[in-house]
């Protein structure tokens, strides 16, 4: 660890960060897997399927007991690509919106069915792991968005029309910047939104999610959390569907027991929007007795419940640590080790910084893990 890194960051602040990444790409992986056995379906066919407390444990989805979906695998490219931005920024050429559109490119050609003698050398680890190439329902924009190396921006976005929540859910990752100011939060997660999504609703709600994660890693409570965010989004234009969608969310706490019909009554859409899937998942996050209680309400209801599962598996994580995760779900979850591998190169990038990559003091491999081209 570099003097600067050790000074700022002690042993017992390095280890809480840590729980609190683990515990945001775990927590959002297993979200993802409980909800995608329901994707969509009715309530009454989920209660039909799985008795009346409709679902509360996993069950096979793409042929397996916890198998995720696309938003768990944008997750962890976002994740790498904000790795591979601190990477960059030794060589004094750093914009992080640059590489985050490169590594949600290397996910687009994992969606193409690549073979292993195709996939470039320089790709990193990440893009060398075979279950990632498992084309899991993404949504369309995610896939039109990337099609080509022309990534959008604020000024000229992809997709204007496109209002889900496909960038929504893979913006929790911004949110672990917790040496990062709140806005420069929002800020980026808006301008890699528009990557693929250019509705205000859906680059708004991924920049207020963010700042929401942001809050909770940094140790607030999520109703403060919330707060921020829709101080940050204030002045944005276009921004009163994201803010409504936060300040219901809010107010439903206190409008009696949590149920299907108090979620439904979030929004207008079943959660396709990209601000009905917020307003739910920071709903099921402030009800949530625990975890496995916030999970279970954020995917019984007629929508997209790997998104919603994911949005408030990854808060519920961020806010209480690794330790606070359904063990028996995490047992089962795909792709497990390497979430945890991840995550850890996460934290330590963000803890130690240089002292993995600087020219006198790299890591065994760290450039070969995270290449900087």
């Amino acid at each position: 660890m570099s003097t600067t890194a050790a000074a700022v960051w002690g042993r017992a602040e390095q280890q809480d960060y840590r729980a609190r990444v683990r515990g945001c790409l775990l927590g959002g992986a297993v979200g993802d897997a409980l909800g995608a056995c329901v994707a969509r379906l009715p309530v009454e066919a989920v209660r039909d399927a799985h008795g009346a407390d409709g679902l509360t444990d996993l069950v096979p989805v793409h042929g397996r007991r916890g198998a995720v979906t696309y938003a768990t695998q944008l997750s962890l490219f976002t994740v790498d690509g904000l790795i591979r931005a601190q990477v960059r920024r030794d060589t004094g050429v750093w914009h992080p919106p640059t590489d985050l559109h490169r590594a949600y490119l290397r996910w687009a050609a994992t969606q193409r069915d690549w073979g292993p003698d195709e996939r470039r050398e320089d790709n990193g680890w990440l893009a060398s792991q075979e279950w990632l190439y498992s084309r899991r329902d993404p949504a369309r924009a995610c896939l039109t968005g990337l099609a080509d190396d022309v990534p959008g921006t604020p000024a000229a976005p992809k997709n204007p029309g496109a209002r889900d929540a496909g960038a929504l859910v893979r913006s929790a990752p911004f949110g672990l910047l917790v040496g990062w100011e709140p806005h420069l939060v929002c800020q980026l997660a808006v301008e890699c939104a528009t990557q693929t999504h250019g509705h205000p609703v859906a680059y708004l709600a991924a920049g207020a999610y963010a700042v929401v994660v942001h809050g909770v890693a940094r140790g607030q409570d999520v109703e403060s959390a919330v707060r921020a965010a829709v101080a940050q989004l204030a002045a944005r234009p276009g921004h009163e569907p994201v803010t409504g969608a936060l300040e219901r969310a809010v107010a439903a706490v206190r409008q009696g027991v949590p149920s299907p019909d108090r979620i439904a009554s979030l929004g207008d859409t079943d959660g396709e929007s990209a601000e009905d899937a917020l307003a739910i998942a920071v709903y099921c996050a402030l009800v949530g007795e625990d975890v496995r209680h916030g999970l279970r309400l954020a995917v019984n209801h007629d929508g997209p419940s790997e998104v919603t599962g994911a949005l408030t598996g990854a808060l519920l994580g961020a806010l209480h640590g690794e330790t606070a995760l359904p063990p028996a779900w995490l047992a089962e979850l795909e792709g497990r080790s390497t979430l945890l591998e991840l995550a850890d190169d996460f934290a330590m990038e963000m803890t130690q910084g240089p002292a993995l990559h600087g020219p006198s003091t790299a890591a065994p491999g760290w450039l070969a893990r995270y290449p900087r081209g």
